[in-house]
């Protein structure tokens, strides 16, 4: 039976610091475990969130050794633990107590995406007709659980606080499931360009890194909206096709 030491952060909005506790591991698999045994043993009051314990609703988000993770999915057989194990909040949102954070500013930024707005069926039967291909684009950003780890890395929320100017990189995935779902037809590339701060993106990629479902972020999702933001805002050629016919030419997949 392993005993480790665990330094975890007790504050609220005000301030906090990090307390050590001694615990033994007898039994724990994960940090949650571990982290949930200090509040059994030690503090009654120590604030966490978690639910599934599967990896799958993104609910037990925290920062393990400075690095934003999963509780639930982070093993200990792969933590050094002959040292303390730190646990503190996500940085990129506000604390309200302990490990918990306020991610309803996420719940308000989701609001402002503009809604899926499917084109008229184009079947006899009132149906639509389209290839698996496009089809298989999009799935992969329905992988996402919202545990909001992309947000909490992304630096242009967590070092510069553009949470008015930018939607972080969870909002751009659920944007490119509706921009690149076959069948939506709305336009959200000047929303991209306003107000969603798709600029502020300088594709680091430690979006990708760190999302637990293995979300290729930066590559799949936001490299390509802001393709079709430069076609349609700053393509030369593109702007001149439609000053000459009127007409708006389709942006690229």
């Amino acid at each position: 039976m392993a005993t480790a030491t665990l330094r975890i952060w007790r504050g609220n909005a005000d301030g906090g610091d990090f307390h050590d506790y001694e615990q033994d591991l007898d039994g724990c698999t994960v940090v949650l475990d571990a982290v949930r045994k200090v509040q059994a043993a030690h503090v009654n009051d120590l604030a966490l969130r978690w639910n599934c314990k599967a990896g799958k609703c993104g609910s037990c988000s925290a920062e393990v050794n400075g690095m934003p993770r999963l509780m639930c999915m982070t093993r200990l057989s792969d933590i050094p633990v002959d040292e303390p194990i730190t646990v503190e909040p996500l940085k990129a949102l506000p604390v309200k107590k302990d490990l918990v954070t306020d991610v309803s500013w996420n719940y308000e930024v989701k609001k402002g995406v503009r809604k899926f707005k499917p084109r008229p069926p184009d079947a006899p039967d009132g149906t639509w007709r389209m290839t698996q291909d496009d089809v298989d684009r999009v799935q992969e950003f329905r992988k996402c659980i919202e545990c909001y780890l992309c947000q909490n890395v992304c630096h242009v929320l967590r070092d510069h606080h553009k949470h008015d100017e930018f939607i972080g990189p969870r909002f751009l995935v659920h944007v490119a499931a509706l921009e690149m779902h076959p069948l939506d037809v709305e336009d959200r590339l000047a929303d991209l360009k306003n107000t969603d701060g798709i600029g502020y993106c300088n594709i680091t990629k430690c979006c990708t890194v760190v999302c637990p479902e293995h979300i290729t972020i930066t590559d799949n999702a936001i490299i390509p909206l802001k393709e079709r933001v430069v076609d349609e805002f700053y393509d030369p050629l593109k702007r001149l096709w439609r000053a000459i016919t009127g007409k708006k030419q389709k942006s690229a997949p």
